[in-house]
């Protein structure tokens, strides 16, 4: 995959994970945004976009970036909300979205910067 691929990955992910904070923001914290259906709904789709995205990043660069274990459980969360197994855990979602999403945008913008 040629590195105008990646970065065209990187800055999707990067835009899904700006959407995700409006979102939030504009409920004023992720359990308000998963309350409501729109919110839910925007925040869903927004996270099962990051793990499609990150799974299709070539494993060297994930090796390089430390994202191993950030890309299998973000595919992973990616099909349970697609395939909807037994329901989506929001409770997974919330944690998803306050631990996890942070360290993905800060990895990703810190490798975007080195390349600039």
């Amino acid at each position: 995959m040629s590195k105008h691929k990646h970065l065209a990955k990187i800055d999707f992910i990067l835009e899904m994970i700006e959407k995700i904070e409006f979102v939030v923001a504009r409920h004023r914290g992720v359990v308000q945004a998963l309350e409501d259906p729109e919110g839910q709904l925007a925040l869903l789709m927004a996270v099962s976009q990051i793990g499609e995205a990150l799974s299709k990043i070539d494993s060297t660069l994930i090796d390089t970036l430390g994202l191993q274990e950030e890309r299998k459980g973000a595919y992973e969360t990616r099909n349970f909300i697609v395939h909807d197994y037994d329901g989506v855990d929001l409770f997974l979602i919330e944690r998803v979205i306050e631990e996890r999403i942070p360290e993905i945008k800060e990895k990703l913008q810190t490798y975007r910067e080195s390349i600039e």
